[in-house]
């Protein structure tokens, strides 16, 4: 068992609460405990300019309304993971993306309290998926979470796996997926995607058509045999679990937004190729996932 807990950060939103839930069910899944934290700003923005007087200190944990909203929706619940709850003052989005050095995963919701009602993802969230230490799952609001369950109510994860360059799909991103798999006793749906290169297209006026008859399916052959390699040592270490390779035509990002519609969670590796050690890159298909994906995101570093 790790002994890092599961973290999520709350702030008395809607979007939050739902983070909560499916953090419960992540800690208990994991036999691990649960650390709810609400990040308090308001002392952050009350300090006084130098040479002003002594400042009173913060409330402590105790009188954080938003903390005591989470212990009284936890009351009288059976089935509870270990929760343990803190308020801690800082700056959004760092003291969020902090956490994330002493947790085994950390879960937010897509907006906060404070995000505009029409922005897709927050700023706090968008930060930690591309800085924290641990992987990062993001719930979405009610408004994207129209998820298609499976008959058997068991929706599969997805992973999104590039096997041509193995750095763009870290071996963290594969082990994690396989892991979350086993743990909810699900299906892996494995998406890789690829574009036909321009040189087997023909231009006729407005359409476009293939010129190669054979090309698509050779490129699909050589990606499910790249693919199978990738997967098999990971595959060996879960034999429980069962995957479904999958290979497509097209974008990887319209393809794991598709696949969210009946996913229970779609896992993607963060991007490697990073100007600047504060970048914001997630890469394209996890920022399109990020923002667009029915189901919740996990970023994994």
């Amino acid at each position: 068992m790790n002994a890092l807990p599961v973290v999520t950060a709350v702030d008395g939103s809607d979007h939050s609460a739902k983070a909560l839930e499916w953090a419960l069910d992540a800690a208990r899944e994991r036999a691990a405990e649960l650390l709810v934290v609400h990040v308090r700003t308001e002392y952050i923005r009350s300090l006084p300019a130098q040479g002003d007087g002594p400042v009173i200190p913060p409330p402590g944990d105790a009188d954080s309304p938003v903390l005591a909203e989470v212990r009284r929706l936890l009351e009288g619940r059976g089935d509870l993971p270990p929760v343990r709850t803190v308020a801690v003052d800082g700056a959004l989005p760092s003291t969020v993306t902090e956490l994330g050095n002493e947790a085994q995963l950390l879960v937010l919701g897509s907006r906060g309290r404070g995000g505009f009602a029409s922005l897709l993802l927050g700023s706090v969230s968008r930060a930690a998926a591309a800085r924290a230490a641990c992987p990062v799952v993001v719930v979405p609001h009610a408004a994207r979470d129209r998820s298609v369950r499976l008959p058997d109510a068991h929706p599969p994860v997805v992973l999104g796996l590039d096997p041509e360059d193995a750095a763009a799909t870290a071996d963290a991103a594969i082990e994690f997926a396989f892991a979350e798999a086993a743990r909810g006793g699900t299906r892996l749906d494995v998406v890789t995607t690829y574009t036909v290169p321009m040189s087997t297209l023909t231009l006729m006026g407005p359409y476009v058509t293939g010129a190669g008859d054979d090309e698509g399916p050779r490129i699909e052959g050589e990606l499910r045999k790249a693919q199978e390699a990738r997967l098999r040592p990971f595959a060996d270490r879960h034999p429980d679990v069962e995957v479904a390779p999958e290979v497509l035509s097209g974008d990887a990002a319209g393809a794991l937004v598709a696949a969210s519609r009946t996913a229970r969670l779609v896992v993607v590796g963060r991007h490697r190729r990073r100007l600047t050690a504060d970048s914001l890159l997630v890469g394209s298909a996890a920022n399109a996932a990020l923002l667009h994906a029915h189901c919740p995101v996990a970023v994994v570093p």
